[in-house]
């Protein structure tokens, strides 16, 4: 009997601990990016003043492709690349979001930033767009509403466990 009591306790905690896990995130990626051209960022992981290939395919007019950790660059109509250098005071671990531009579509993709650059190298602030702050599901603090609630969760559940696991043992007895 203490063995289905101790299984029981344990399967509720368990539930309990499930339930008050963050819920993952159900976006598809590239969901919002579906466009009638192709486009990618190669490699999509440099390090600060490194040089990426821009690619577009199917594009009827000129490409232009905007970033935060380049200056922009147009791919002409008819060429299916261009290049770009990431700035050097980059920051290392940032992501930054890189838009390409056929006509009236756009569609965006992500460029990470790795290691450091060149320390000794300090250009001239000369773009104006920021780090794409909030991605990967970490806000960097704690939400006390949600541990709260995982709380008292957790709390009712082994209460409810131990409330079983009391009355059951009263029954045995008698």
């Amino acid at each position: 009997m203490r063995a289905i009591r101790v299984a029981s306790a344990a399967l509720l905690t368990a539930t309990a601990l499930a339930l008050t896990a963050p819920p993952a995130s159900a976006a598809v990626a590239g969901e919002e990016n579906i466009t009638s051209f192709g486009f990618r960022v190669t490699p999509s992981t440099i390090a600060a003043g490194g040089q990426v290939t821009l690619s577009v395919d199917g594009c009827e007019h000129n490409t232009k492709v905007t970033s935060g950790v380049f200056d922009d660059v147009t791919i002409p109509k008819g060429q299916s690349s261009a290049t770009a250098m990431v700035f050097w005071d980059a920051k290392p671990g940032a992501m930054y979001e890189v838009t390409f531009t056929c006509g009236q579509e756009s569609g965006t993709t992500d460029l990470t930033i790795v290691g450091g650059g060149n320390p000794s190298h300090h250009p001239t602030p000369h773009h104006t767009r920021g780090v794409k702050a909030g991605v990967g599901g970490s806000s960097g603090g704690f939400d006390g509403q949600q541990l709260a609630l995982g709380g008292a969760l957790i709390a009712g559940v082994l209460g409810t466990a131990y409330y079983w696991t009391r009355r059951r043992t009263g029954q045995d007895e008698s």
